[in-house]
């Protein structure tokens, strides 16, 4: 076959080949100058070639979420059943775990006092050791938060700007590495009444750089229109002149994902 032949198709209207039979020869032709051919990877192209997911949690302790000792309480202990943020970190946490090179997961909390100072802090271990932040697949998350909620005061506000920062500046320093190949992701378990919303726009943006993505799943029944907002779907979120340079932000407002008590664990996946 030709240049000329492999770029020059003559356009053929049907119709009109029917109605003038010999006489038609074509109604046009169609020169392609030149063709480029792209191919687009999913994440799990990317994990099966080598790729390392590296998941941290982060969980809302502000006392907007209710004492843990009032049955109302989303964060209220009782033996043998799920509060809404154990069922957060069970429902969402073993569809995530599966991608995840290791499964040992950096738990942090924030909003808080915390032992022996009772300092506030928006940014801190739930196990409650410096030395030693990580916890063993789910059911070593579920553990740390179990001990933690049991120590900790909840106080407030409710700020994701240090948590996202935390994970960004390993996201950061490992994307300076030759041959990076790792990537970040956030899951912030959150009641919705965030108080830092410029400072966490600002971190998203500086984070949409950076091999990291941030998924917040709301519990409760606030209004989670602030999520929404993060969740820049139909344009990129701004914060005065900056702009994200892509989205990152994944918002699963978890009481949509229940019907009759049963959670849609596929449809909670997607």
């Amino acid at each position: 076959m030709t240049a000329n032949d492999s770029r020059n198709f003559p356009l053929i209207n049907e119709k009109k080949k029917q109605k003038k039979g010999s006489k038609y020869k074509d109604s046009g032709t169609l020169v392609l100058n030149s063709v480029t051919m792209e191919k687009f990877y999913s994440f799990l192209d990317f994990i099966q070639a080598g790729l390392q997911m590296n998941v941290s949690f982060a969980i809302d302790f502000t006392a907007s979420n209710g004492a843990p000792r009032d049955p109302r309480s989303l964060h209220h202990i009782q033996h043998g059943a799920d509060n809404q943020y154990t069922l957060a970190l069970r429902s969402v946490g073993e569809i995530i775990q599966d991608y995840d090179f290791d499964k040992q997961f950096p738990v942090l909390g924030f909003g808080a006092r915390i032992p022996p100072s009772g300092q506030v802090a928006h940014d801190f271990f739930v196990t409650l050791d410096q030395q030693n932040p990580y916890c063993t697949g789910i059911p070593g998350v579920l553990a740390a938060y179990q001990n933690c909620i049991n120590q900790v005061t909840l106080y407030g506000p409710t700020n994701f700007s240090p948590v996202i920062e935390h994970v960004a500046t390993f996201a950061r320093t490992y994307s300076q590495m030759p041959n990076p190949s790792n990537y970040f992701v956030l899951l912030i378990i959150t009641d919705g009444i965030i108080t830092d919303m410029e400072d966490t726009k600002r971190s998203i943006i500086a984070a949409s750089s950076l091999p990291m993505s941030i998924i917040i799943v709301g519990v409760g029944d606030e209004d989670f229109d602030a999520m929404e907002e993060l969740d820049s779907d139909d344009r990129r979120l701004s914060s005065g002149v900056q702009q994200a340079e892509r989205d990152i932000v994944q918002f699963v407002e978890l009481r949509r994902f229940a019907a009759n008590g049963v959670w849609n664990k596929e449809a909670l996946a997607q």
